[in-house]
């Protein structure tokens, strides 16, 4: 006995479905910007419909030289800093009928080059970068987006190296953080930053300084590791064997990597505010969630994913404005308060 397997449904059993030609259920179904009649255009969409018509993307994407999909790039979908970025790009794709494929990059430059290789076969519409790179890989990036560009398609980049870059000012954002940590009274101040050479750590680290160090503060340690909260953890808790005085600011170079220093200094009996004062920078939501509250710098990122979305889809396009801005909280009471 052989089994009933049924057929998928075709773009001929739509038209004839809906009574059309084929020609108008493909201009319907497959995205065309030829005008269709409404009422034809309702027939042929209840007609899929009722009959369970799924167009295939892999011929449409061939046919047209590009497919419905933005392709986002990041680091790692489990920080904050990224999903509230991919949230900004996916709000803007799904108001154009788009969806957004991620892929992980792991701030590996090899892996980042090979992803970009492969979405040249998907012909997604457009791609995203937004992750945080590397000097060391800035030359094969640029040759996969070109790669990419030479096919039709529109690249974004989070920094230099696309058609078009979404640029953060996290230099002044920091500065202006390090200026007003010296207006609270600080002087003594410890970094936790991320390799050097990693572009937005090495932004904000220098930026810090050159503000903290214009109001008469000094930096006197810089602890490396990664943008995960366990590596701000261990980079707190080295900095707790070396000594840290009561009345020092730790500058780190994100709310997630801050909020691993305050569990080190917690499980090591100190007091985050009232003893060892704390900043991160972003603004994530746990930001404000935790105890004490994190004195950090806003950086709009779900508006920055929004506005990526735009300049991949949109023939006529300028970044608007966007601000940081510097928000005091419990975190570092000031010197003062100790």
């Amino acid at each position: 006995m052989t089994a009933d397997v049924r057929r998928s449904p075709t773009l001929h059993d739509v038209a004839r479905e809906a009574g059309v030609s084929l020609a108008t259920a493909s201009r319907v179904l497959n995205g065309s910007e030829r005008k269709v009649a409404d009422s034809y255009r309702v027939r042929v969409e209840k007609a899929a419909e009722d009959l369970g018509y799924t167009a295939n993307a892999s011929a449409q994407a061939t046919a047209r030289g590009t497919s419905a999909a933005i392709a986002l790039l990041v680091a790692d979908i489990a920080d904050p800093y990224f999903g509230l970025i991919a949230s900004g790009v996916a709000r803007g794709a799904d108001g154009e009928n788009l969806i957004v494929t991620i892929a992980i990059t792991e701030r590996d430059p090899d892996r980042e080059a090979k992803i970009l290789r492969a979405l040249r076969g998907q012909r997604p519409r457009g791609v995203i970068l937004a992750a945080s790179r590397t000097d060391d890989g800035e030359g094969r990036t640029v040759a996969e987006l070109a790669a990419f560009r030479d096919l039709g398609g529109r690249t974004v980049t989070f920094g230099p190296g696309g058609d078009r870059s979404i640029r953060i000012d996290n230099r002044t954002g920091a500065e202006r953080l390090g200026r007003e940590m010296t207006r609270l009274g600080y002087r003594r101040a410890i970094a936790i930053a991320a390799a050097e050479g990693v572009r937005t750590s090495d932004d904000r680290l220098g930026g810090f300084a050159e503000g903290f160090e214009a109001g008469g503060g000094e930096i006197s340690r810089v602890y490396r590791g990664t943008f995960e909260r366990e590596s701000g953890a261990s980079s707190m808790r080295r900095a707790l064997e070396d000594g840290v005085d009561a009345g020092t600011l730790v500058f780190t170079l994100s709310d997630v990597v801050a909020i691993g220093a305050m569990t080190a200094i917690r499980e090591s009996g100190r007091t985050v505010g009232a003893d060892i004062a704390v900043t991160g920078f972003d603004d994530v939501p746990v930001s404000r969630d935790v105890t004490p509250q994190l004195t950090t710098v806003r950086v709009p990122l779900s508006d920055l994913g929004y506005q990526a979305f735009r300049a991949t889809v949109d023939d006529e396009w300028a970044q608007s404005p966007m601000e940081l801005e510097v928000l005091v909280r419990d975190s570092t009471p000031g010197v003062g308060a100790l």
